[in-house]
């Protein structure tokens, strides 16, 4: 099996059965730990709170911002576990070269092929993080892997389905959001195979995870193995996760809805709107188009199509969870390429169709 660059240039630290020592088996831990503690807090806080005008429980404002926050990880919380079983498949029970060998060798096929992966796959953005962590550890590079990555929540099949009956086949909505959510994908992955140093790309924690791996062998069977990836990647997830989803509460308590309908009618404006509420309501990929199928009357199809193509690769949650492997500057500069790229798709429907 090809091994990665990332687990060529971190020599992470091991015992000598392969096994991580324990100061990054309790990093896990604490992650998982602190992750489910902050989600029961907010449950419980949302439940005992008291509902009665002029009590001592929250204000409605903070009452919302619990609620909302509570939602996008109950909608997220089943599809990051999904992701993370699939990634443990990939990583661990997989023969050796599986995957590699059944991809066409150039580069210029094999990223479109993976992009196309996603038909196979139900999972929406939020899962597929931690799928694509683990193609990188398997052997895939970093600019194939954001293929995969960025082209999946919009090309799998659930997706595709709910879009049809949101929308149906007349307006030109779903095959936009298809095509654009392929090209968008493969566009990225060929800048950043560009990139001489794809490595730099990861943050040094992942790529520390990746030697784990690679040293961890077959030393704990595969059983053994796929216990420990799952602590490890629930534990990298899950703070993220709650983190991204919390910031995703509050700036919808923040940002008046009403401001956003206002611009609906305008071609330029419209379109910047609505990629402005993907970003900020973090909705998944699988049922985001019947969210934005209430806006439909107000606003034009091309800010409907930027909405439908922006969020599931974009939004404050999955930025979240893309820290756990990507740097902040590659972060930006993901986010300023499926903007504008996004914009200006929303333009052309709105301008052509």
């Amino acid at each position: 099996m090809p091994v990665p660059a990332t687990a060529k240039r971190v020599q992470a630290p091991h015992d000598a059965h392969g096994h991580p020592l324990p100061g990054t088996r309790r990093r896990a831990a604490v992650g998982l730990l602190v992750g489910f503690a902050v989600f029961a807090a907010l449950l419980a806080v949302r439940i005992l709170a008291p509902a009665e005008e002029g009590s001592a429980g929250l204000a409605d404002t903070a009452r919302d911002f619990v609620s909302l926050s509570i939602s996008v990880v109950i909608e997220s919380l089943p599809f990051v576990f999904l992701g993370i079983v699939l990634s443990i498949g990939v990583q661990i029970w997989l023969p050796d070269g599986f995957l590699l060998r059944r991809l066409p060798a150039s580069p210029v096929l094999r990223r479109p092929i993976l992009s196309l992966l996603g038909m196979l796959l139900p999972v929406c953005e939020c899962g597929n993080v931690p799928l694509a962590r683990g193609l990188i550890v398997r052997g895939l590079t970093v600019s194939e892997s954001m293929t995969f990555l960025f082209a999946a929540p919009i090309l799998n099949p659930i997706t595709i389905i709910t879009t049809q009956q949101a929308f149906g086949w007349d307006n030109g909505i779903l095959i936009s959001r298809i095509a654009g959510g392929f090209l968008i994908a493969n566009l990225i992955g060929w800048i950043y195979s560009r990139h001489p140093r794809p490595e730099v790309l990861l943050t040094s924690r992942f790529q520390e995870e990746c030697s784990l791996e690679n040293h961890a062998g077959q030393a704990a069977g595969k059983v053994g193995r796929s216990v420990q990836l799952f602590v490890r990647e629930t534990g990298a997830m899950m703070p993220a996760l709650f983190i991204g989803a919390g910031i995703a509460g509050l700036i919808q308590v923040g940002v008046p809805r009403d401001v956003l309908v206002s611009v609906g009618t305008s071609p330029v404006w419209s379109v910047a709107a609505l990629m402005v509420l993907a970003f900020v309501v973090a909705v998944c990929s699988n049922v985001d188009a019947f969210f934005i199928l209430s806006f439909g009357a107000t606003f034009m199809p091309g800010s409907i199509v930027a909405f439908l193509v922006f969020g599931p690769m974009i939004d404050v949650k999955m930025l979240a969870l893309l820290r756990t492997t990507f740097t902040a500057k590659t972060l930006l500069q993901l986010t300023v390429v499926v903007a504008l790229c996004s914009a200006a798709l929303g333009l052309a429907v709105n301008y052509v169709l």
